[in-house]
């Protein structure tokens, strides 16, 4: 049994920054991609950015690259999201999320795993 825990979310004005937290607990694999997909009201989850267990491996959505990164601590199954310059189309629940693969995914039936998700919210 595995579970992601969020933490981070928070209201922030235009332009301004926010840092996001996931942590792994249970029985989590030795080849494991952490990661963040998105979900604002009446759209699709998309994803946003995710990072492989040797941190060599990175991929963000278009969107977000250049203005958010991704990081990991290995030793304390935690993932980051450094989110920076956020617009108000960045508003969405966003959803930590793991898998077992050696290479980042994109959609969301390549990860195993999924957190409750925490609410951003970016005001104009």
């Amino acid at each position: 049994q595995v579970q992601l825990v969020e933490s981070g979310g928070g209201l922030v004005q235009a332009g301004g920054s926010l840092r996001l937290s996931c942590a792994a607990s249970g029985s989590t694999p030795s080849t494991w991609v952490m990661g963040w997909f998105r979900q604002a009201p009446g759209k699709e989850r998309e994803f946003v950015a995710a990072i492989s267990r040797t941190v060599s491996n990175t991929d963000y959505t278009p969107s977000v690259r250049g203005r958010f990164t991704i990081s990991r601590d290995n030793a304390k199954n935690t993932v980051y999201l450094q989110m920076n310059s956020l617009r108000p189309e960045d508003t969405a629940v966003y959803y930590c999320t793991a898998g077992a693969r050696t290479v980042p995914g994109r959609l969301p039936p390549d990860y195993d795993y999924w957190g409750q998700g925490t609410q951003v919210t970016v005001s104009a």
